[in-house]
């Protein structure tokens, strides 16, 4: 859980935590290493490739599995130099008969995005492999790629009208893939369409699920240094269910002043909880704005804060 949480935040922070991930890439565990590669896909910095390509040396299939899906965020890059070092990388994971059959599999899947030119004369040679494994995941499947696009294309374009399906998935996918590219207007609609539409739901499961999507609407916000949704940020707070941590990784990034108030009321209430996973990520955002902002006690948001929740704000700033 600490883990997730990290990359959540690393996927907000952005260009700035790239150094730091490839510095300490080499020297990191197997676990870490997945966690670093995992944050490096979701950030989309070229310099990931050549890390990612050293990561398909590692012994552990996990590391190597992670990698792949580093690279494949790249296959499709505009810029052809990490583009054509991925697509490398990637097709010859693909073909290698020594490696585990899931890590050539994976490999083979990561090139199904692409055009049938590319594609299909790997998929062709695999077709044959020894390993039947290999074999199966190469049975041809023409319409898939087309058609996810296309319930993306829907799932987007839906979305910022009102409209959602019966899952969330390919609207999830949607702002994934356009995180770096779609207006900011339009993520702002799509928040303020999402949280309508999350509470209309009356399972607290399929709630989840949707809330899961606005926070990610809300880390892509938070990756370009905007504000614009930052009232949702801040209302979310006092929502009685518990908020994603994405929500809080991008308080931390664009969270203000204004949100100080309910930070505390929420670090009040996890206190009375007991629950110390969503208390320590409210401190944290608490502290991350205070110090990001240069507030002191003598700041009218922070002398309110202190004034309705006195205790918690007291423990706050004297962490801070």
């Amino acid at each position: 859980m600490a883990r997730e949480a990290a990359v959540a935040r690393l996927a907000v922070i952005g260009a700035r935590a790239v150094d730091h991930l490839l510095r300490e890439f080499a020297a990191a565990s197997e676990p870490a290493r997945v966690g670093i590669l995992r944050a490096l896909e979701r950030l989309g910095d070229p310099r990931a490739v050549p890390v990612a390509s050293e990561g398909l040396q590692h012994p552990s299939e996990s590391v190597q599995a992670a990698a792949i899906g580093t690279l494949r965020a790249f296959l499709s890059s505009p810029a052809p130099a990490p583009a054509r070092d991925a697509l490398d990388a990637v097709i010859a994971t693909a073909l290698d008969g020594a490696r585990a059959a899931a890590v050539r599999s994976a490999a083979l899947d990561a090139l199904r995005d692409l055009p049938a030119d590319v594609r299909e004369p790997v998929r062709a040679m695999l077709a044959a492999d020894g390993d039947p494994a290999v074999r199966a995941g190469a049975e041809p499947r023409p319409a898939a790629s087309q058609s996810r696009r296309e319930d993306e294309e829907t799932a987007w374009r839906d979305g910022l009208e009102g409209r959602f399906g019966a899952a969330p998935d390919a609207l999830k996918r949607a702002v994934t893939a356009r995180r770096g590219s779609a207006p900011l207007g339009e993520l702002q609609r799509l928040v303020d369409r999402l949280r309508a539409h999350e509470h209309r739901q009356p399972d607290a499961g399929r709630r989840e699920e949707w809330r899961a999507v606005r926070g990610a609407v809300h880390q892509a916000l938070a990756s370009r240094n905007s504000r614009l949704a930052v009232y949702d940020l801040r209302d979310s707070l006092l929502d009685a269910e518990r908020l994603p941590v994405a929500f809080l990784a991008a308080l931390e990034e664009v969270g203000d002043a204004s949100c100080l108030e309910n930070l505390a009321a929420a670090y009040d209430a996890s206190s009375r909880s007991g629950d110390r996973w969503w208390r320590e990520h409210v401190a944290t955002a608490f502290r991350a704005i205070v110090q990001r902002e240069g507030l002191t006690r003598r700041h009218a948001a922070v002398k309110r804060a202190m004034q309705r929740w006195p205790e918690a704000t007291a423990e706050l700033m004297g962490r801070t």
